[in-house]
């Protein structure tokens, strides 16, 4: 009779801890697309609110709409949404006054507006790795303060001066931004012409500050067409189409620096690092020194591509000594690996010549562009007659192409951005942690948390989705899915909520299922443990019954 009892007392304590785990089933998640953008050359037509992407087929692949003209670039960032320049203001070659991020469906997400009565952005504008932009712009100096300055009298239209400036900026809301660093050519300047005034001294003993008085008569006095960027040397690289050259500045300097003579990774704050093109600009050579005739569109060519680190100019030939002729120019400038530039004391600025030319019968008076293509082509953009055309190495015409828009009459086009499938840095997905609850109380909702991160390359941008999740319970997550996660930005932590009040006596085991958007293959699993609490209804009637078969006994 005991055995027998006991084997009941046995089978009842077991019933009552072993208990069934739930099979996980999972819930799957849609995956949010992302455009695919092949090779294409983007450009904005001067007269047109439209910026095209075309194949070389001239087939239009996407357009983006704005309700201005453009003032005058435009550029296309990996997600697919363009940076385009606005054209708020009418008065100036080149004038613009703002720029747009409009995304690949056409939403305007951004619309900062840089132009006042004392300032006024126009023509180009940078994209820099940390996504700030890099914008040119005039700002207004009195005649006074011309004057002031050492500019001759004589030289000065309208009661005023218009030097130019460098603005970065960070967008900080919808129609917000926020001015970062800045450079201003006006605290660069050297004059020789009145002793009693500022900044005298002699120009030629001093090649990295600016002539106040060289260049035309008129307020536009530098007119700045141009803008790139170096990410190895941090530096800038200017096109000064009223002084025929080209210059290059430090942005490795904090806005003080920027402003003086010293600072930044060069000591040299604010000043010219580099000038090419016209030397005359600081009282060394002849005219026959001259590169350079009202050039646009000065670059470096990219990593990856035959002259990488050399610059490529697009050089208009606007007064050129005989006929007519626009040129694409390549030089390599006297640099080190560190940055610095050789300049000879008492000469010019090297190269004496150009190491490349293209001036093959075509002519732009004004605007144009021409980049370096990697299988050693460039592309130009002979923009005044709105064409496009592409040249091999051997300085022939394999591809052309005529823009008709807005008309073959008004198809004018400041220049052409040509893009190439880019083989994406490549981001790995990573997840740490679990979720584990035992005995959870009746009623009880539980939380927990887990964290999601990119251990990839370090510029590689990670969009991750959760795909699937056990079914038992309700479950609910801070976030499903997330965008754009770069190493640097370290872990995101996802918090999780289920509700299992219904679910009594029973374990589960399951896991949580992240993947990469781009790679379904790099996945990772959070693995989950949960024990729902006991009836405790059932556990008074199993003690009832324990305590009756002792009584027998």
């Amino acid at each position: 009779m005991f055995k027998i009892i006991s084997g009941i007392c046995i089978l009842l304590l077991i019933g009552t801890c072993l208990v069934p785990v739930a099979t996980t089933q999972t819930t799957k998640l849609n995956i949010k697309e992302q455009p695919s953008i092949d090779e294409g050359i983007l450009f904005a037509p001067i007269y047109s609110k439209t910026t095209y992407l075309i194949d070389k087929n001239g087939t239009v692949d996407h357009t983006w709409s704005s309700d201005y003209f453009p003032g005058m670039a435009a550029y296309l960032l990996d997600d697919g949404s363009i940076i385009r320049t606005t054209k708020l203001a009418l008065m100036g070659a080149g004038a613009g006054g703002g720029i747009q991020k409009i995304t690949w469906d056409n939403t305007l997400v951004w619309n900062f507006e840089y132009y006042t009565s004392d300032y006024l952005s126009h023509h180009d504008i940078e994209i820099l790795p940390n996504g700030n932009i890099l914008m040119i712009a005039w700002e207004t100096k009195t005649q006074s303060e011309a004057i002031q300055a050492g500019r001759d009298p004589l030289k000065l239209m309208h009661g005023k001066l218009e030097p130019g400036h460098i603005i970065e900026v960070k967008q900080t809301g919808p129609t917000t931004g926020e001015i970062v660093w800045e450079w201003h050519s006006w605290d660069h300047l050297i004059q020789d012409f009145d002793s009693s005034k500022d900044n005298y001294g002699v120009v030629a003993e001093h090649p990295e500050l600016i002539d106040l008085n060289y260049g035309p008569i008129g307020s536009d006095w530098l007119h700045i067409n141009s803008i790139d960027y170096n990410e190895e040397f941090d530096q800038i690289l200017l096109s000064v189409h009223n002084f025929n050259e080209i210059w290059i500045i430090d942005h490795s300097t904090t806005k003080e620096e920027a402003s003086n003579h010293t600072g930044g990774i060069h000591g040299k704050g604010g000043d010219i690092l580099y000038r090419w093109g016209n030397p005359m600009t600081y009282d060394t050579g002849l005219s026959s020194d001259k590169k350079l005739f009202g050039q646009h569109d000065a670059r470096w060519i990219e990593e990856g591509c035959p002259g990488e680190g050399n610059i490529l100019i697009f050089n208009n030939g606007v007064s050129r000594p005989g006929e007519d002729l626009s040129s694409v120019d390549e030089i390599v400038p006297p640099v080190d690996i560190y940055g610095n530039y050789y300049l000879e004391p008492g000469s010019a600025y090297g190269p004496e010549e150009q190491i490349w030319i293209y001036n093959t019968n075509f002519y732009s008076h004004y605007v144009g562009g021409a980049q370096r293509l990697p299988n050693g082509n460039t592309i130009i953009c002979n923009g005044a007659n709105g064409i496009f055309f592409e040249i091999n190495p051997d300085k022939e015409i394999i591809w052309e192409y005529t823009n008709p828009f807005p008309s073959f009459l008004l198809n004018d086009v400041f220049k052409v951005e040509y893009y190439l499938p880019k083989e994406p840095e490549v981001a790995d997905l990573d997840c740490d942690g679990s979720l584990r609850w035992n005995n959870i109380p009746i009623d009880k909702k539980v939380t927990g948390d887990f964290q999601i991160k990119n251990i990839g390359e370090s510029n590689s941008l990670l969009n991750w989705i959760i795909t699937e999740y056990p079914d038992w319970g309700i479950w609910k997550f801070s976030s499903e899915f997330g965008e754009n996660l770069a190493p640097e930005d370290g872990p995101v932590t996802i918090q999780v909520n289920i509700d299992v009040s219904d679910e009594i006596d029973n374990e589960f085991e399951g896991i949580i299922r992240i993947e990469n958007q781009v790679d379904s293959e790099d996945f990772d699993t959070i693995p989950v443990y949960l024990k729902a609490p006991r009836k405790i209804i059932a556990s008074t009637i199993i003690c009832n019954i324990l305590s009756y078969l002792f009584k027998l006994i």
